[in-house]
């Protein structure tokens, strides 16, 4: 790299002067010159001097024990302080649960019958009683709107006998602003203890001096998506009856993304060198092992093979990204031989694209890495109305540590309070939760009347938030 050789660790990105030619063999033993400049002279040391840009939150699966709570202590981060050293409590309790002390919580206990919607690949439960925890994030700008009603809608999908044990967090822009805190560890370690997560929506005013960029994304939403495994990020898609689709022919689209969430290039492994000045280098780095590859792809398989259509794309880059890339695809064609009644295609994530918007209709069960993940849904969400009514969830489907349910859309801090939101994401992502629970027939009934109340909609009107969430609960309760 010009002179610079950049030698990567788990715990900081750090830098040393490299000789100005680097000569490593190749397979064959023939020696080959890497750098291209023979005479780059060697800057001086002030200019290699690292500058972190964020503590990095490594998956769970790539971190020892000790490394769980070791810090960087060489780097000053910048952009993202470290979240670990609680200062305030996370919300005022209301109702102390001494078998299970909790610091920084506000529990209720809400009544709540479960039982699973969009019936992916849960245990069916037959209506039990049993208490099942729900952390539940409002968080920032119309969060606390649309998971009111998706709170609401749950206890009424509830089956008999089910009781929601409601803990709420007021996790957020506001506590950051507030506090400083983004996710303290002891409120890290009582969510841990739940069941699931229901996550609103969180972040600040736009261009707020206050809230550094990625303060929340790495922070919180991250942070809970390594700390707790969620290596399944599903984002199912589906243009519903009754709404209006930007193609003019999409077809009858309906299909799963499941993409990684532990890797990738969202693992903080990066860092800059010579910054603001000409010479400045960033660099992030893409973390993608056989491990992690391995389980999600077997994930998507094994939604594939309970689908009717038994399809599973892998879409990537392999002719670019040479090294990730030949990991998905070699993984994925194991895999495959384990699933002779699934079909297989692959495609490059600009072709992808091009088929989402002509095509969409082509695709079943879509597994890819995370970055590419991220494109994929979000063009998916445009596709079949928008983000507001687009729910996902972030799975640990090995049940070592709740899952994590919320909206695909944003804060909307400039709608906030009045009641303008469609409340949909969040009820359809409450659906999603009850599934992963294993109440697939409650989900069903969340998912179809959130169905028939678009369907009912007329096109122009408007409605509040509260109606909208009213509308569906009339619709499950029957």
């Amino acid at each position: 790299m010009h002179g610079l050789s950049v030698h990567l660790s788990r715990r900081c990105l750090r830098a040393r002067p490299a000789p100005a030619v680097r000569r490593d063999p190749h397979p064959d033993g023939s020696p080959s010159a890497r750098a291209t400049h023979e005479q780059t002279a060697r800057p001086a040391p002030g200019h290699l001097r690292l500058r972190c840009i964020g503590t990095a939150r490594l998956p769970i699966h790539l971190k020892s024990t000790r490394e769980r709570t070791d810090r960087c202590t060489t780097c000053t981060p910048t952009g993202v302080p470290p979240a670990t050293t609680p200062t305030t409590r996370a919300a005022t309790r209301t109702s102390p649960r001494p078998s299970r002390p909790r610091s920084t919580c506000g529990t209720t206990a809400a009544s709540a019958r479960t039982t699973t919607s969009l019936g992916r690949m849960t245990t069916t439960h037959t209506g039990t009683s049993g208490s099942l925890r729900l952390a539940v994030i409002p968080g920032d700008g119309i969060g606390p709107e649309v998971t009111a009603e998706a709170l609401k809608v749950l206890e009424v999908a509830s089956p008999a006998g089910v009781k929601f044990e409601q803990t709420r967090y007021d996790l957020g822009a506001e506590r950051y602003l507030a506090t400083g805190e983004v996710l303290p560890d002891s409120v890290l370690e009582e969510i841990r203890e739940h069941d699931a997560i229901l996550l609103g929506a969180v972040g600040g005013k736009p261009n707020d001096p206050n809230l550094p960029p990625g303060i929340l994304e790495r922070g919180l939403l991250l942070r809970l998506r390594f700390e707790l495994d969620h290596y399944v990020n599903l984002r199912p898609s589906r243009i519903f009856p009754g709404v209006a689709s930007p193609l003019a022919n999409p077809g009858e689209v309906d299909f799963v993304v499941v993409r990684e969430g532990t890797e990738g290039p969202y693992t903080g492994n990066g860092g800059a060198l010579r910054v603001g000045t000409p010479h400045e280098i960033a660099t992030e780095v893409s973390v993608n092992t056989a491990f992690g590859v391995e389980r999600v792809v077997r994930d998507a398989f094994a939604r594939a093979q309970r689908r009717p259509r038994k399809k599973l794309t892998l879409v990537h880059k392999t002719n670019v990204l040479v090294n990730a890339g030949a990991v998905w695809w070699r993984i994925t064609q194991q895999v495959a031989a384990e699933y002779p009644e699934v079909s297989v295609d692959y495609m490059h994530i600009d072709a992808a694209m091009i088929f989402m918007t002509t095509d969409p209709a082509r695709f079943d069960v879509i597994v890819t890495d995370n970055l590419f993940g991220d494109i994929i849904t979000d063009l998916a969400a445009a596709i079949t109305g928008g983000i507001g009514l687009a729910a996902s969830g972030n799975v640990n489907p090995d049940r070592t540590a709740p899952s994590m349910f919320e909206p695909v859309h944003g804060s909307a801090p400039d709608i906030a309070g009045q009641q303008k939101a469609d409340p949909t994401a969040a009820i359809l992502s409450a659906s999603l939760l009850l599934d992963h629970l294993g109440y697939a027939d409650a989900a069903a009934v969340i998912e179809t009347a959130a169905i028939a109340d678009l369907a009912a909609r007329e096109p122009g009107a408007a409605r509040r938030t509260a109606d909208v969430g009213e509308a569906i609960a009339a619709r499950v309760a029957g």
